[in-house]
């Protein structure tokens, strides 16, 4: 079977390293907030091109703290999308806000501006632009939109470690980035991990205030804070998989070229190929297909795993079923979470793999209907 995901495809080496590295903090005696996590926010905050990074225990709590460090919370309101995994919505609902749902673009199933747009009310105080599947959305016309606006962008990048807007990273667009670091992602830890990237240096100081219980000094707790960590084991992972991310995301991107040039289906719509090719690290590659159900056992059939993201929005889950949205309605996320499907396109992918793939693709012969 061709999975979604092969741990057991990365090189050998770097299990090595891996090894190595959280034998050395098991020697250091040092768990908790140490020189690993300090180095490793040295690092990725220099990758996102921002003054800062705070590691925090995972991709929720990042944008949860951050929220919370710039006094979002009840009576607020925060726009953002349903296409998203859950976490997303989960921190703004944590964080006392509200969410607002607004429509993603059909061709890239990133949120749309038009659509956030007429969600924007005057209880709106942020907007959370999720980089879907990879890809950075439309930052340029979401901040021409907030530009007179009291409201905050706000960057998802749990899924576009290593993508350019203009030659510029994403997470350093917004006020804060918040990133995941679930294995997973394409700089993925050995289990749960996140982090915050900004150059606000007040909100910087409030963020890793409130991620060791708001405390400041040993026993001093002047704010609302939560325990969430990154812990050392997490960033000696993290500082030994980072060096492979530059040639990971090469190889993603390779594979992607390979799935635009070679998949052809009537059936089949490929999401729009971005015109700058590093604004997209294809942490997932979608497609979307009505007869989707019947592609997916076809694939399974093939030996090819394939799997949705995201099967059910976020405004159609009980806890969200009431919460606003776009007043035209959320027609293309719907119809997208019904049809999307993703198809392998990790790094261990190898050419005969690839290969296999497409052609299981190219080979679905659905049903014919009356």
């Amino acid at each position: 079977m061709i999975l979604m995901n092969d741990f057991q495809a990365e090189p050998a080496e770097l299990r090595e390293k891996l090894a190595s590295a959280i034998a050395e903090v098991i020697e250091s005696g040092s768990f908790i907030l140490g020189h690993q996590v300090e180095e490793f926010e040295r690092q990725w905050a220099a990758r996102s091109a921002t003054q800062y990074c705070i590691g925090v225990g995972n991709g929720m709590d990042a944008i949860e703290i951050g929220l919370r460090a710039i006094d979002v919370g009840p009576n607020d309101e925060v726009i953002t999308t349903p296409m998203t995994a859950f976490a997303t919505v989960l921190a703004i609902m944590r964080a006392g806000a509200t969410p607002v749902f607004a429509d993603i673009d059909p061709d890239t199933a990133t949120l749309n501006p038009e659509s956030v747009e007429r969600c924007i009310t005057p209880r709106t105080k942020a907007i959370i632009l999720v980089h879907l599947y990879g890809q950075a959305g439309p930052i340029e016309q979401l901040l021409s939109l907030i530009r007179d606006r009291d409201i905050c962008l706000i960057e998802d990048c749990a899924q576009a470690h290593g993508a350019l807007y203009r030659r510029q990273p994403v997470g350093s667009f917004g006020v804060f980035g918040a990133w995941s670091f679930y294995p997973t992602k394409n700089l993925g830890a050995i289990g749960d991990a996140g982090a915050l990237t900004t150059s606000d240096g007040k909100l910087a100081e409030t963020a890793t205030i409130a991620r060791n219980y708001g405390q400041t000094n040993r026993g001093h707790h002047p704010r609302h804070g939560l325990n969430s960590r990154l812990d050392e084991i997490q960033a000696a992972a993290l500082l030994a998989r980072l060096p492979y991310l530059s040639s990971w995301t090469d190889r993603r991107r390779s594979i992607a070229n390979r799935y635009h040039a070679e998949i052809r289906h009537p059936h089949v719509r490929l999401l729009a190929k971005p015109v700058e090719v590093e604004r997209h690290v294809y942490h997932l590659f979608v497609i979307t297909c009505p007869h989707r159900a019947a592609l997916m056992d076809h694939l399974k059939s093939q030996g090819v795993e394939s799997l949705i993201h995201y099967p059910v929005p976020a405004h159609c889950q009980d806890p969200c079923k009431l919460l606003p949205q776009d007043p035209l309605g959320l027609k293309h996320a719907e119809r997208h979470a019904e049809e999307c499907l993703s198809l392998p396109s990790h790094p261990g992918l190898s050419d005969v793999d690839i290969e296999c793939i497409i052609e299981a693709v190219n080979g679905f012969r659905p049903a014919r209907t009356p």
